[in-house]
């Protein structure tokens, strides 16, 4: 019962910060990028052109706790929406992480080799996992936006 509620409170602050960060929707120059969210807790942000950098999102890193391990997927590989292209492994838990979107992977975050715990400290900035060509930007409609996934959380936490 303790850990539940440890969990819970730990989700919620994740759930808060990310609520009054900006992530869902950035703007870098001249391009607007748009951040889509899985219920599985990955999170898409789109590009122009069609690329877009897929992670978790910071309340996945929060329930899973300290990130140890990331294994991704090779550069050229294929996935269609769904289907796991890799996995996250924490002190508590193992996850597989899933393609909110069908693609070919054009670029993967070496970074995360060597230093996994960059998952807890930056989710959904930083520690993107891969990017990804979008086969279908159509798919995208079948995601959620930031107010919907925030009401998904808070469901969670409850």
């Amino acid at each position: 019962m303790t850990l539940s509620f440890v969990t819970r409170s730990i989700a919620q602050r994740s759930l808060t910060r990310f609520c009054n960060s900006k992530l869902s929707t950035a703007k870098i120059g001249s391009i607007r990028l748009k951040t889509y969210y899985t219920p599985a807790h990955e999170y898409i942000t789109v590009e122009d052109g069609g690329e877009a950098s897929i992670g978790i999102t910071d309340f996945a890193q929060s329930a899973l706790g300290d990130v140890v391990f990331v294994d991704l997927p090779d550069i050229g590989d294929e996935y269609d929406s769904g289907d796991a292209f890799g996995s996250v492994e924490s002190v508590k838990a193992a996850s597989d992480v899933y393609a909110p979107v069908s693609g070919k992977v054009t670029a993967i975050n070496d970074e995360l080799d060597d230093n996994p715990g960059l998952v807890n400290a930056a989710a959904e900035t930083d520690a993107w996992f891969i990017k990804m060509q979008i086969d279908d930007e159509l798919q995208l409609d079948d995601l959620m936006g930031s107010d919907e996934y925030k009401a998904h959380c808070e469901a969670e936490s409850s």
